[in-house]
């Protein structure tokens, strides 16, 4: 059984789209924080915030090589949240985009 906790802070990380956007570059290849940044118009300190909500949501992992800080999606992160969201039936594997537009459509897109 997956903990209430570690599911409130998962989809609190994903809720940001900044954040679902960097877990897509993530998914090519391990990034520096600087490569990180540069597709977003925001400061660097930004990016470094939501990349600590992704660390700590587990999403990510982060590690210093020489004096550069790099990014690394951790693979099975999202399992959790998959194996939940497809016990109701109506999801197939974890499409985000997809989960995004449904909730909109419920909530009646308030943002």
């Amino acid at each position: 059984m997956t903990s209430p906790d570690r599911l409130d802070t998962t989809f609190a990380a994903l809720a940001d789209p900044t954040r679902r956007a960097i877990l897509t570059m993530l998914l090519e290849d391990d990034m520096a924080v600087t490569d990180v940044a540069e597709p977003f118009e925001m400061s660097l300190a930004a990016i470094s915030k939501h990349l600590m909500i992704l660390a700590n949501a587990g999403l990510i992992q982060q590690e210093k090589r020489g004096r550069v800080k790099w990014c690394k999606l951790q693979p099975d992160a999202l399992r959790a949240a998959s194996v939940w969201m497809q016990g109701f039936g109506q999801f197939e594997p974890v499409n985000l985009d997809a989960f995004e537009r449904f909730l909109e459509v419920e909530l009646g897109g308030d943002e």
